[in-house]
């Protein structure tokens, strides 16, 4: 008896590869091709060619324009997202190293659009990260994170996110009022580590260093557990001492 293969080659849609094959030739061609040219580019019978090209207009894959066949808007999406995705990785790269250099975890977020945004934790079971159990773009007064990019806004932005996260209790260690987080943002240097103590969660103790990329607020922040509290400034210490290393991956991240 002949036993089936269990590596048997998969099903392949030949309109679909052909269709994929039209994209990369109209991408190969920033000003456009006409449907002559992409079909002998691609060795395609011109009426099959000339069918999928005008589906992949119709879907917005290709925008045709004056008798030439050019990327449209659907395929420059796709574009950005693999664009994206590959940023995310290497931020994400770049942080993983840190983490395993000084055994902490180690946090990226920027302020973008009146939010405090969380770009990527890289953690590991033995040395996990603070659970986000209150909301970090409410609460961006209580944690190292937010205030450090908070102490990087201008006045006015400042005062327009604390209108609408007013400052709060997350725990009895929490910055009291609003009056008492604006003294503090105003004493520390904007170059110097924002430490931040069981504020927004008991038993941890956190470090966020101002990361200067253009005209967005940008932090790379680390947390231990409050019994490891001496580790928190030597950590922290290394990581700003090395922190023109990983620029060049947090300033493409920046766009995330």
């Amino acid at each position: 008896m002949v036993m089936a293969s269990t590596s048997a080659a998969p099903t392949l849609i030949g309109s679909v590869q052909r269709a994929l094959r039209l994209l990369e030739a109209a991408g190969s061609h920033p000003g456009g091709a006409p449907a002559k040219q992409l079909a002998r580019e691609t060795g395609l019978a011109l009426p099959t060619a000339y069918h999928l090209l005008r589906t992949l207009a119709h879907e917005g894959y290709l925008l045709r324009d004056k008798g030439v066949f050019m990327l449209g808007e659907s395929a420059r999406r796709l574009a950005d997202a693999g664009a994206l995705q590959n940023r995310r990785s290497k931020i994400k790269n770049s942080l993983a190293d840190w983490r395993d250099a000084i055994g902490v975890p180690v946090y990226f977020a920027v302020y973008r659009d009146g939010e405090i945004q969380l770009v990527a934790v890289s953690d590991t079971p033995a040395a996990p990260a603070v659970d986000e159990w209150a909301d970090f773009r409410e609460t961006g007064h209580a944690h190292a994170i937010g205030q450090c990019l908070l102490g990087q806004l201008d006045k006015p932005s400042r005062e327009d996110h604390l209108d609408r996260y007013p400052v709060q209790a997350i725990t009895p260690y929490t910055v009291r009022d609003r009056r008492a987080l604006l003294e503090r943002l105003s004493r520390r240097p904007p170059t110097r580590p924002f430490i931040e103590r069981q504020e927004y969660a008991l038993g941890t103790v956190c470090a966020a260093i101002p990361i200067t990329a253009g005209d967005t607020a940008a932090a790379m922040a680390i947390s231990l557990p409050l019994h490891e509290e001496h580790r928190l400034l030597p950590a922290v210490e290394q990581l700003r001492n090395e922190i023109g290393k990983l620029l060049g991956a947090v300033a493409l991240s920046i766009s995330i």
